[in-house]
């Protein structure tokens, strides 16, 4: 992975080590000059920071710093600003895969060097701040310089929000929490916390770069708008760098669906990743007790010929093994590498090589930690399975991010590509770092835990979650009867309708898209079929074209063929959109039109649509009707000719 470097302007302010007898003050703005982070030192050593969006303060000054064993705040009496250095950056990522193929990547840097008294246990303390128009982040560092080190008992970092907005948050395989004001949140929120500000102003707080330590958890109590942050490094010496603090901004929720502040500001990539390739995948988990002509799937090598025959029939690049393909997943004795059916799947993995379909293996903690690791996913790799899916991990929030990123890294020395399920560590950026770390289940998965989700969980989740990372939601069921299946793990019906099922998949940001149903079920809806074959990533491009936090989303995707792909979707209420086609180039376009049926429900008639074809320009727009619990696919192919 290369980053182009177009300009790169340079500027050090060096300032003299001084007494503070005033308040020291630093003001960083984005390069449009319409957010700013005011950074402030006061002569009692007090460290605040308080943040400006589009001429409205949202967050008001709040404490940075950490506490020590003695509660003495670091800084404290007695530091100083030692120097400050400012910079501006303009250059683009191009990343092996993402929302798009080109990332701006422009930001305005600010960072201050403090430097404690004599006396201190620590003697310095570095912030660096940076300024994008989407959003600010700011972290803490100890230079190299520093000789002494202090165990801390917590950091100071809080978010004091200048008014009682509305809050949505992460919860865990459940439905989010919120919507909520500020002032009615109680005890700990996990992030991503997503505000909307006013109805033109919406925020995002998460973290980007967790190299250690826990990952972001919030704590706030009742009648307060301040939340502040739940962890403490284990030590504060040369070297330490903590995760970056975000807050992502936009006039739309939109408008951060589609940001990369978090992916930029992890590390670049290094060596060879042009090896993966995002893609939709089939699974054998749901199709598992699927009856139909007389054929009952099971999670067996018959059942795994006929996924892999679908797949690549229709442009599907991955059959995805889950759970005991190895032998029962939590006992201490299934063999990861030569279990009950490793036959069978080093076979499937040549059949699937022959198609040109590639295989993941499901690997479960149990079997990851009792057995080398290392030499798993080298067995895996020198098999040709195409990545894994890592289950059930253990551990405190810490040990488990330092596990994920070492099964990552070993997953891509081994051409092995990655998602983690069940209660993961947070998404933050590692997709820049690590390319093949392609999705996880940061989210309550729609037919999973026992449990459905309804459509407005789906339409929270996309602006909450989704702005983490990419996730693994397990959309496009296309057996919706109203009564029980005949699945076996999962047999409740699913409160969604085949259109928007289908949307589902193409909003849903994830580089590995995880469909979970039959062939024959896809096959019985062409049209459908059509969409999900036609998600050929890497995208080109991505636009959040519409949408409101818990209400509807409207998402377009260029695919890497050039073809415009749209997806809408709605909560429990019925609604007609406007989707706006001036985001294509001039020119003729063939417009595939998918909507839900007459008198369709997400409840009562959920397997019934419509199909048109229209053509259209850059100037047109698209009336589309979504029926309770619905959706909307497109298809946006060029014509020759012009306007």
């Amino acid at each position: 992975m290369k980053t182009t470097l177009f300009l790169f302007l340079f500027i050090l302010a060096g300032l003299p080590i001084q007494n503070l007898s005033a308040q020291e003050t630093k003001l960083l703005q984005s390069p449009d000059g319409k957010l700013s982070i005011i950074f402030q030192l006061t002569k009692d050593g007090l460290l605040t920071y308080s943040f400006k969006a589009h001429k409205q303060t949202v967050i008001t000054e709040s404490s940075m710093g950490f506490t020590s064993g003695n509660s003495i705040s670091i800084p404290s009496v007695g530091w100083k600003l030692e120097n400050s250095e400012q910079k501006s950056i303009i250059s683009v990522w191009k990343p092996v895969w993402g929302k798009r193929s080109v990332v701006p990547d422009e930001y305005n840097q600010l960072i201050l060097n403090l430097k404690g008294a004599n006396t201190s246990e620590l003697q310095h303390l570095r912030i660096e701040a940076r300024a994008y128009n989407d959003g600010v982040a700011f972290r803490y560092s100890v230079p190299a310089e520093e000789k002494n080190s202090l165990k801390p008992t917590a950091e100071l970092t809080r978010y004091n929000f200048a008014g009682d907005y509305t809050a949505w948050f992460y919860n865990g395989e459940n439905h989010n929490i919120g919507p909520e004001k500020l002032s009615e949140s109680n005890g700990k929120r996990l992030p991503v916390m997503t505000i909307k500000a006013s109805d033109n102003l919406y925020l995002a707080v998460h973290e980007a770069d967790l190299a250690t330590g826990d990952p972001l958890v919030l704590q706030t109590k009742m009648g307060s708008t301040s939340f502040s942050v739940v962890s403490a490094p284990e030590k504060l010496e040369a070297g330490y760098q903590s995760a970056w603090r975000v807050i992502l901004c936009g006039k739309t929720p939109g408008a951060m669906v589609d940001s990369h502040l978090i992916e930029l500001l992890n590390p670049a990539a290094e060596g060879d990743f042009s090896w993966v390739k995002p893609g939709v995948a089939v699974w054998d988990w749901r199709i598992d007790g699927a009856q139909i002509d007389g054929f009952t799937y099971t999670m067996s090598y018959p059942s795994w010929i006929r996924m892999v025959d679908f797949a690549a029939e229709n442009n599907i690049r991955y059959l995805v093994l889950d759970a005991n393909w190895y032998g029962p997943e939590h006992e201490a004795n299934s063999d990861p590498v030569k279990g009950d059916k490793a036959n069978d799947v080093r076979k499937l993995l040549q059949y699937g090589k022959e198609k040109g379909v590639g295989i993941w293996l499901y690997l479960n903690d149990v079997g990851g930690r009792k057995f080398p690791i290392e030499q798993t996913l080298k067995q895996y790799g020198d098999w040709g399975a195409a990545g894994i899916k890592y289950g059930f991990m253990r551990g405190n929030p810490a040990e488990k991010n330092t596990w994920t990123r070492k099964i990552t890294k070993l997953c891509a020395e081994n051409h092995l590509l990655c998602d983690f399920h069940d209660g993961p560590v947070h998404p933050y950026g590692q997709m820049r770092t690590f390319p093949n770390a392609v999705t996880r289940e940061f989210c309550h998965a729609q037919l999973d835990g026992h449990h459905v989700f309804v459509p407005e969980t789906f339409v929270t989740t996309v602006f909450v979650n989704m702005l983490a990372g990419p996730i693994d939601m397990n959309n496009g069921m296309f057996d919706l009867r109203q009564g029980k299946t005949t699945r076996v793990d999962e047999n409740q019906p699913v409160p969604s309708t085949l259109v928007s099922e289908a949307a589902r998949t193409l909003i849903v940001f994830s580089g590995a898209t995880i469909i979970p149903d039959i062939p024959e079920y896809y096959r019985k809806y062409p049209d459908l079929l059509k969409f999900i074959a036609a998600q050929k990533m890497p995208w080109q491009e991505s636009k959040t074209l519409s949408g409101e936090i818990g209400e509807y989303i409207v998402m377009a995707r260029q695919a890497a063929d050039g073809v415009w792909l749209i997806g809408a979707a709605t909560d429990e209420s019925p609604r007609e959109l406007t989707v706006p086609l001036n985001f294509l180039k001039r020119g003729k376009y063939e417009v595939t039109i998918i909507q839900d049926g007459e008198n369709a429900h997400y409840l009562t008639n959920r397997e019934v649509l419509k199909t048109e074809m229209k053509i259209a320009n850059r100037n047109d727009q698209i009336q589309v009707k979504l029926t309770a619990g619905g959706g909307a696919c497109l298809i946006i192919k060029t014509l020759p000719g012009k306007d």
